[in-house]
């Protein structure tokens, strides 16, 4: 992966997120430039944190199906990234968790979709 495409990845997310905190899903950030912030822990806690979990919660996986797996991880990393930066709040803990890490995948696939076409036209 190139600088380029890790500096677009990271403000994709960033804007995703500060998306998320605009509608009501209990994710409030304070500022586009928490958002940023929350952007970059959030990358660093999926290269880091991401195998570890995995590793710990190898039996888990075994009774749930991939998917639900790994939506539960990145609720936790959602969960673990909001703990770690101030002004990057879950105002209803798991609950905000869950939804944003649901809309994070959502607004970033859709952000992303545009970005191609744009890219390529």
């Amino acid at each position: 992966m190139s600088i380029v495409e890790l500096l677009i990845l990271w403000f994709v997310t960033a804007l995703s997120l500060f998306i998320i905190s605009k509608l009501p899903t209990g994710v409030e950030i304070d500022d586009f430039n928490i958002a940023l912030i929350s952007s970059g822990v959030f990358g660093l806690l999926n290269a880091l944190a991401r195998p570890l979990l995995v590793t710990l919660a190898l039996p888990i996986k075994f009774v749930l199906s991939e998917d639900l797996f790994i939506l539960l991880m990145n609720i936790a990393i959602f969960g673990l990234a909001a703990w770690f930066v101030t002004g990057f709040r879950l105002r209803w803990g798991f609950w905000s968790a869950l939804i944003g890490a649901l809309a994070l995948g959502f607004i970033n696939s859709i952000l992303y979709k545009l970005l191609n076409q744009v890219l390529v036209s």
